[in-house]
């Protein structure tokens, strides 16, 4: 293959592969958690409830003092309104709190002592 066909092929596949790296980012949901307690947070749960609860995946955890945003998936079938708490490394359970996980994304949802 010649240089100039290298070239072609890959602007080709940038202009089919950057739409759909936005689009899939546009399907994402994100949140972001601020952990203001003396103990890591070891795992986050949701729940529309606030009696069956639902894990969501937090990793290797959220280090005390740190701030990082998870990313949920528009394709889940969930209302807005969810109530989220967290579980700590020290085995605490924080207070459960209700948020609207449709607005305001990126004003962090803080969890201290």
């Amino acid at each position: 293959m010649s240089i100039k066909n290298t070239i072609f092929a890959s602007l080709i596949c940038a202009a089919i592969g950057v739409p759909a790296m936005y689009a899939a980012a546009a399907d994402q949901w994100h949140f972001v958690v601020k952990n203001k307690t003396a103990s890591n947070i070891t795992k986050l749960q949701v729940s529309e409830n606030n009696s069956t609860w639902g894990d969501f995946d937090v990793g290797a955890g959220i280090a005390s003092g740190e701030t990082a945003t998870m990313v949920w998936s528009a394709s889940d079938t969930s209302g807005c309104s969810q109530w989220i708490r967290a579980k700590f490394a020290d085995g605490a359970t924080s207070v459960p709190v209700k948020e609207d996980f449709c607005h305001d994304l990126d004003s962090p949802i803080e969890f201290s002592e």
